[in-house]
This record gives structure tokens, sequence and C-alpha cells, in this order.
């Protein structure tokens, strides 16, 4: 098939010669893997770029010990392709890393799709050249390429944040961010380490390490909440039952909120009596991945008693699982509720309290000073290591953006304009960075990754034919548009009690300068999958509403 040219009106290739590709995808992780399908599959001329060694974005470099999804396998996949949903087989309800990447590889080896990728290419930077319509990218290695438009793929947490102790440098053993786990074996057996957080990556982790290491000793400043993740295999059986309904399954994730088969118990809280909300979320807990979080009352979001009377029950749950009474209330949040930001899931992580060769230490009663050549300081004592982990977080959603200068009209870069937090259209694009989209970006809907990913490159693709068709050559976001969309998106953080959270979704690091508690950035979309799609469908359909074309003449 002949490659396909977008946007270039007829007689302009003489005085206005091609760029090197058509579109350029930033990323080769599930979002950017499908994207490139995509557009194979139309035959234009399209690339992918992406700084690791090989593709799987999150699941190439996230290696720790006890690293998976959380949601289930089977609403993860790809939903684009029948003969690919008959032919994989998931072997666990909750899929582990070393799994996943295998199905990324299967799947791009299926359709071809490695042949147009380039891989150890960093993008330093982009600048929008407004006479050709046309972005130059300057790559780490000082290649220079042009392409007409750019669609990024680069993961909401796919920038590791260190924190700022003294003498990080100076410790002789290995130590690292749990995002950078090394790829080849680190043999922790019997070793003195050290795992300072107690986010999600590090709820997976600890249980992992505490099986091996001699002393396992946590640095937690602020506990989280979390549920059982309730793992198990997929029999042959199982399996094939689950490929007999996967056209239910993604109907249900494209109707439910958050994009996985967990719907919403929709009757009120008040009107259920306690007895029975009780037996309600016993029988949740129980039962695999986000139920307990997302097949419950709605108002434990939205309502301080409610989400107080939930919490509560979380809680007593959390201490029947910690034999030290003083152990198990460190481990329990004070300063929010359950499931007000996103809940990890977790498997035997409050046991691993109960064994002799884990240690709990409080670092907000007695904070990290320095890090020494031998192990760390606190305001109380010191600590001999062998291995530190970092499990200290990202700089989410715009952090990657943050890391390449972005330049659009006028010279204006991306990160001025998001200083304060992000600023879309539609979380696809932004006004005065013509040609420019984003998948999966900040102020999307949150939803099971690969159902938000799938939707996002149905919309874009489609835009990109739109403008072909047209012979368009620029699309640019409308200010007026962009706006608008800013408001809705701040309505829709009103009355959800996540917006008092000191959570990576309202933009909190205390790593990064800049995103204190308190400041919030609207960095998701919190109507919901359903509202989302409702919304790029409207536009869509209204000749894409709310952005301005032009044919470069």
């Amino acid at each position: 098939m002949a490659k396909k040219t977008l946007g270039i009106a007829e007689g302009c290739q003489q005085t206005n010669p091609q760029p090197d590709w058509e579109v350029v995808v930033i990323g080769a992780g599930v979002a950017g893997i499908y994207q490139i399908k995509r557009l194979k599959d139309l035959g234009i001329r399209a690339t992918v770029l992406d700084a690791n060694g090989d593709l799987g974005g999150t699941w190439y470099n996230n290696r720790y010990p006890g690293a998976r999804f959380d949601s289930e396998s089977f609403t993860y996949g790809y939903s684009f392709s029948a003969e690919l949903l008959d032919e994989w087989h998931w072997t666990e309800q909750f899929s582990p890393q070393p799994e996943t990447l295998r199905y990324l590889n299967y799947v791009a080896d299926k359709f071809s799709l490695r042949e147009h990728m380039q891989f150890g290419c960093r993008v330093d930077s982009m600048v929008f050249d407004e006479e050709t319509d046309t972005w130059k990218l300057r790559l780490d290695d000082n290649r220079e390429l042009t392409t007409r438009f750019v669609v990024t793929a680069l993961g909401v947490l796919s920038i590791p944040t260190l924190p700022r102790f003294e003498g990080m440098d100076s410790f002789s053993g290995a130590s690292f961010h749990s995002f950078d786990w090394p790829h080849e074996p680190i043999d922790l057996a019997g070793k003195r380490v050290a795992v300072i957080g107690t986010g999600a990556t590090a709820i997976q982790l600890i249980p992992e390490v505490a099986k091996v290491a001699g002393r396992l000793t946590v640095f937690q400043r602020r506990p989280n909440w979390a549920a059982p993740l309730n793992n198990a295999p997929i029999s042959e059986t199982e399996m094939t039952a689950i490929r007999g309904r996967y056209d239910e399954i993604f109907a249900t994730c494209e109707r439910t909120p958050g994009g996985f088969e967990h719907e919403p118990d929709r009757r009120h809280f008040y009107e259920v009596s306690p007895e029975d909300r009780r037996r309600l979320w016993d029988r949740l807990y129980d039962e695999p991945g986000f139920g307990i979080w997302l097949r419950n009352f709605v108002e434990i979001f939205v309502d301080e008693q409610a989400n107080a009377e939930f919490s509560d029950y979380i809680a007593g749950r959390i201490r029947e699982r910690v034999n030290n009474p003083d152990i198990a209330e460190k481990l329990i949040p004070k300063d929010h509720g359950f499931g007000i930001q996103r809940v990890p899931l977790e498997t035997n992580y409050f046991e691993t309290y109960n064994r002799d060769n884990v240690e709990l230490v409080d670092s907000e009663q007695t904070p990290i000073v320095r890090v020494t050549p031998t192990g760390l300081e606190t305001t109380d004592r010191s600590f001999e290591f062998d291995v530190i982990v970092y499990s200290t977080g990202f700089d989410s959603f715009t952090g990657a953006f943050d890391r390449i200068d972005i330049t659009g009209i006028g010279g204006r870069q991306l990160r001025d304009k998001w200083a304060d937090g992000p600023v879309t259209y539609l979380g696809t694009m932004v006004h005065g960075f013509p040609n420019l989209l984003m998948l999966a970006g900040p102020q999307t809907a949150a939803t099971n990754f690969p159902r938000g990913a799938e939707l996002a490159v149905n919309w874009v693709t489609p835009l990109l034919q739109y403008m072909q068709e047209r012979g368009y050559s620029r699309f640019d976001a409308e200010e007026s548009a962009e706006a608008t969309w800013l408001e809705h998106v701040k309505e829709m953080y009103k009355g959800l009690l996540l917006r008092k959270a000191k959570s990576w979704i309202t933009g909190y690091n205390s790593n990064i300068d800049g995103h204190e508690y308190g400041k919030t950035r609207y960095n998701i979309y919190n109507g919901g999958g359903p509202k989302y799609a409702e919304r790029l469908k409207q536009v869509a359909s209204n000749d894409y509403q709310g952005i301005r074309f032009r044919t470069r003449l």
C-alpha cells in the first residue's frame, strides 16, 4: 500500500517539501502500540520513538518483585482484534509484569509493528514551525526529525521522583528507585534492605522482598489504605469461558465510570441497613480486584459520614490482620478516608509486618535526616543497609511532558503554560501547540488504562483522517474551548472527597517544587469514562467543534 500523506494541498509539494514523517508517536507502551497499529493499517508514514531499549512502556521499566496490574487481565488486553483475543491465554486474574510484557511483545510481533518503532530515542526538544506547519524534533543522539503531527503516549507515571536527602550519592551499596529496578536479577537473599515509601508500588514489592531479605526496614511517612487483590490462576476452562463473553466484558467496561467490570451499587447508602452494608463489604473484601472500591455505594466518594463508616470497616479488617496493635494503627491512614484516592491492591501486605525480619519505621515521627555510606540516619537512630529502594512516587501526568522542551506558537513552552497545572482541550490537545495530540493525557477520564487508551486512539485517528480528506495542514484548539473544558474539569472536582487528599492525582508530591498540598492541579476528568466518551463523540460529530483547522497555501 502506498504511504498516505496527511494535510498537504494539491500542488504544494514542490515549494513545501514533505517532512520526514507524517506522524511521530512518542512512547511504545500500551497506547503507543495501538496507535501505530492504526496508522500502519491506514498506510500513513509514521514511526514510534521510545527512550527505552524496547517496547512496553511502564511494563518494560517496572520490574520490581511483585509488579503486576490491578485490572483484571481480561479487561486489560486490547479489544480491537477478535483473533488476538482468541489466541492469548492470560494465566492469572491479575497479570504479573513479565507476562504483561510478553503480551505486548506478542501483539507487536503479530501485527508486524516493531519495524515501525525506534528504541533508545529520547526526544529532547520539539519546536513547531509556523511556516511549514510541522514539528522539528531533536533527539538525544543529535538527530533531527520533522513531522506533520506528534502523538504523545508518554504514560501517566513514567517519571520517577527521588527524595532530596543529604548524602544520597554517598551510599556504598545498591540504591535505586523502584521504577529503575535492575533488569538483571538482584540477589536480596540475606541482605539488609530499606524500602522508603508505602505507596502502591511499595505495597506490592514489600511482601516479596520480605520473603528473601535477611532484614527489611520500611520507612513510612504516610500510610496508605489498601485492599486484598485476591489473585488466582486462570485455568483453560475459565479462559474458554472468558473468551465466550469478551463482547459482554468490554461492553460493561464501556459503560462503567472506571472502565472495569465493577459497576457501582446504585442503592442509596442510608436506605441500606448497617447490617446489610457490612454484609456487602464482607463479600466485596473477599472478592478479587477493585470491587471493594468500585462496586460500593456512590456516597463513599462524596459523603463524609458514609466514607467514615466505610473507612472504619476497612481499618477493622487491617487490625484483624496485624498482630501488633501499635503497628496496625501506624498502618491505618488518619488524614484521609478509604477510596478517595486510587486504592492500592495487595497480597499479604499487612501480614508482612507480622514477620520477625520486618521493621516499620514511622518517618513522620522520626524523619530521615541523611543517607550515609553505610545506610541511613533518622532523628532517632542510625541504620546499616546493603540495598536502599526508593519507592517515592512519580511526577505524574505532566512530568514526562516537562522533560521535553516543547515550544509552540510564539516561542511559548508547554512547561510554562502548565506551571500551575495542565490546561488542555479534552485532554487531547493544547491551544497554541498545533498538530500535537495526547493519548491518555492530563484531564482525560481516569479509567482502566487500556480502555482509555483505545478510546483515545480511536478518536485521534479519525481526526487525522478528517484532516486528510479536507486537505488541512494544521489544527489548533480554540482558546475559548480550552478554557471552557478547564472550567468543566474543575467543576467535576466539586463535591468529591478526593479534592482533599494528598494524592498524586491532585498533583501532590513533596519531592517536587510547586506540587505542595493545597495547590490543586486538575489532572483528571472526574466525570467517568462514559461521559468523557460521549463528549468526544459530540465534538467529532459537530465537525470537531472547538478546533480550528487551516490549509497551508
